[in-house]
C-alpha cells in the first residue's frame, strides 16, 4: 500500500510538471526542444498517409455499397462479431422478377423467353458483383483497415510517449537553469551576518540572509538537476529513435498498399470483363430471337396501314459475318500478294474489333502493312501496325498501289 501511494504521488508530480511545462510553452514563457527535420518530415508523412487512407476506405465502401443503411447494418454486425446475413442484391432481385414474369407470360412466347434469358443474365451479374465486393473487401479494405487500427495506433502511442519525454526533458532543462541562477545569486551575497547590536540596525540584511539561505537550497539541487537532465535526455533520445524506426516503416506500408491497390484494380477488371461478356452473350441471344420472329418485335405504336419499323438491337458482329468484298479486292494485286508472300500497304475501310488474341483490331481509314501467310484462310491476311501483329479480314481492307 505504501509503495502504491508513493508511485501515485510520483506520477502525479510528473503529470503536474508536464502540465506546467506545456502551459508555459503555450504562453511563450518556456523554451521548447524541437524535433529534428527528418523526424518532423516522417511525422507529416504518416499523418498524410492516415488521412488519405481513411478517405480512400470511406469512398471505397460507398462504391461497394451505396446504401448507407446497409453499410450501417453491416457495421453493427461487425461490432457485435456476428455474421452478416446473406441477401439478394439489386441485380439478383431484378433477375428473379424477370424470370417470374417470363414464366407468367409463357416460356414458349418470344417475350417470355426473352425475359427469362434477361433474368438469368441479371442473376449472373449479381453473382459477379458479390464476388467483386468480397474480393475487394478482403484484398483492399481489410489491409487498409488493419493499418488504421493497428500500425497507426502503435505509431500514435509511441508518438505520444515521445511528446511526454520531450516535456520531461524541457522541464529538467528549466529546473537546471533555475538552480544555476540561484547558485550564482547566492555566491554574490555575503552570507555572514554582522555581530552584536548591529543585528537591529541590519534587519533588512537579515531578510537578505534568509533569502540567501533559500537560494542555497536551489544551489544544492544543481547536481541533482544535472543528473535528472542526463536521464531525461537519454530517455528522449531512445524514444525518438523508436518513433523514427516506426515512422520509417511507412514506406513498407505504402508498398503493401500498392500491392493491395493492384489487387483491387484486377478485381475491378475481372468484374467488368465478366459483366461485358454476359451482356454480349445476352445481346446475341436477343438478336437471334429478333431475326427468327421479326413480326413479333414490330412497333405496335404505328398507326393502322403504316409500315411497321422493327426494333434494332445492336449485336456484336462475328468474324465470319463480314461485309461483301468490294470489287477492287478481286484484283491482280491480291493474287500477286498471295503468290509472292510479300508485303503491301492497305487502307482500313471499317472499324473492326478483334474477336481473339490472334486477330488485330482495326480503325477506319488507318493504313497498315499486310502479308499473306501459307495455309491461312483465304478470307484473311496477316496485318501489322508497329509492333502489333494479327489476322485481319480481307473484306475490311483496300490494297494500295
Amino acid at each position: 500500500m505504501e509503495f502504491n501511494v508513493r508511485r501515485l504521488a510520483a506520477d502525479a508530480g510528473t503529470f503536474l510538471s508536464r502540465a506546467v511545462q506545456f502551459t508555459e510553452e503555450k504562453f511563450g514563457q518556456a523554451e521548447k526542444t524541437e524535433l529534428d527535420a527528418h523526424l518532423e518530415t516522417l511525422l507529416s508523412r504518416t499523418e498524410s498517409t492516415k488521412h488519405w487512407t481513411e478517405k480512400i476506405m470511406k469512398q471505397t465502401e460507398v462504391l461497394l455499397q451505396p446504401n448507407p443503411n446497409v453499410r450501417m447494418e453491416e457495421f453493427l454486425y461487425e461490432m457485435l462479431d456476428k455474421k452478416v446475413p446473406m441477401r439478394a442484391n439489386n441485380h439478383e432481385l431484378l433477375g428473379e422478377c424477370m424470370i417470374d414474369s417470363g414464366h407468367e407470360f409463357g416460356p414458349g412466347t418470344a417475350y417470355g423467353s426473352a425475359l427469362i434469358k434477361c433474368g438469368e443474365t441479371e442473376k449472373l451479374l449479381g453473382s459477379a458483383e458479390k464476388e467483386f465486393i468480397q474480393s475487394s473487401a478482403i484484398n483492399f479494405l481489410t489491409p487498409f483497415r488493419n493499418f488504421i487500427e493497428g500500425d497507426f495506433k502503435t505509431i500514435s502511442k509511441e508518438r505520444k510517449l515521445l511528446q511526454n519525454k520531450r516535456l520531461d526533458l524541457d522541464a529538467a532543462k528549466n529546473r537546471l537553469k533555475k538552480a544555476r541562477v540561484a547558485d550564482a545569486r547566492s555566491a554574490e551575497l555575503n552570507s555572514s551576518p554582522p555581530l552584536g547590536e548591529e543585528y537591529v540596525a541590519h534587519f533588512s540584511y537579515m531578510l537578505s540572509f534568509l533569502h540567501v539561505r533559500w537560494l542555497k537550497l536551489w544551489a544544492e539541487e544543481v547536481q541533482q538537476a544535472e543528473t535528472e537532465l542526463r536521464i531525461a535526455q537519454s530517455e528522449f533520445d531512445r524514444q525518438a529513435e523508436i518513433t523514427r524506426l516506426l515512422l520509417e516503416g511507412i514506406s513498407s506500408t505504402h508498398a503493401h498498399h500498392l500491392r493491395c491497390l493492384n489487387d483491387f484494380v484486377y478485381a475491378q477488371a475481372t468484374y467488368y470483363a465478366q459483366c461485358y461478356q454476359y451482356m454480349v452473350n445476352l445481346q446475341k441471344q436477343l438478336g437471334s430471337q429478333i431475326a427468327i420472329f421479326p413480326s413479333t418485335f414490330s412497333n405496335n405504336n404505328q398507326p393502322a396501314g403504316s409500315s411497321s419499323a422493327s426494333i434494332w438491337v445492336p449485336t456484336a458482329q462475328p468474324a465470319a459475318s463480314l461485309p461483301a468484298p468490294p470489287p477492287s479486292q478481286a484484283s491482280p494485286a491480291l493474287n500477286e500478294l498471295r503468290s509472292t508472300s510479300g508485303t503491301r500497304k492497305a487502307r482500313v475501310l471499317y472499324d473492326y474489333d478483334a474477336a481473339s488474341s490472334s486477330e488485330l483490331s482495326l480503325l477506319s481509314d488507318e493504313v497498315i502493312t499486310v502479308s499473306s501467310v501459307p495455309d491461312m484462310d483465304s478470307d484473311w491476311l496477316m496485318g501489322q501496325r508497329g509492333n502489333q501483329k494479327g489476322k485481319v479480314p480481307i473484306t475490311y481492307l483496300e490494297l494500295l498501289n
